[in-house]
This record gives C-alpha cells, structure tokens and sequence, in this order.
C-alpha cells in the first residue's frame, strides 16, 4: 500500500463529487478544484486534466450546465451549475453509493 496519503480519483467518482459540490451553487473549475483539495484535506487532487473532460461529459449528459462569465480576479471563466437533471443524477449516485460502500464494508467484516 502507497505511502502517500492522496487519493486517484476514479470517473465515476470524480463526476458524483462534482454534481456534489455543484449543489452548494455555481462554480468554475478553479473553484471546484479549490474546493476539492481543501474539503478532502489535501487528500484528492484533480489536475484540470481530468476535470475538463469530466465537466464536458457532464454538460454533454445535460447534468450541468456551463455559460461563460467573469471571475473574481476579473478573468474570463466558464461557471457551471447544477440542472434538474442532474439533482436527480446526483440522489441517484449518491443512493448507489451508498448501498456499495455498505456492501464493501460487510465484506471486510467478514470470516
């Protein structure tokens, strides 16, 4: 087992978390990356990258929604928020979450 303390961050995961952090408002990717690594304590990193693709995907599955805008530091960004969609999306990974997090942990607590 690594050493390091910071996590990978798996797809499917990423794109939960995202939703996630979407629900508290609308955010560009410095925000959501920002809030990533402060919210885990610096355990999750996720390189723009991979958040990129991640927020494209979402826009594509009409999950979130994506118009351009002024930054704090008066810059040009994209700000994303949260649709109907995908609140539903996000009840709906948070509950399979759930049920799979419980599963894994009555299978390290067996024999």
């Amino acid at each position: 087992m690594p050493t390091d303390r910071r996590l990978d961050v798996l797809q499917g995961t990423l794109d939960m978390i995202l939703l996630g952090l979407l629900r508290g408002g609308r955010a560009n990717a410095w925000d959501l990356t920002n809030a990533i690594h402060a919210t885990s304590r610096g355990t999750l990193d996720v390189n723009y990258g991979t958040l990129y693709p991640a927020l494209r995907r979402l826009e594509s599955r009409g999950l979130i929604a994506g118009k351009w805008g002024t930054s704090e530091n008066n810059r040009r960004a994209r700000f994303y928020e949260l649709t109907a969609s995908g609140k539903k999306a996000l009840r709906d990974e948070r509950d399979a979450w759930e049920r799979f997090t419980a599963t894994v942990g009555l299978l390290l607590d067996s024999r």
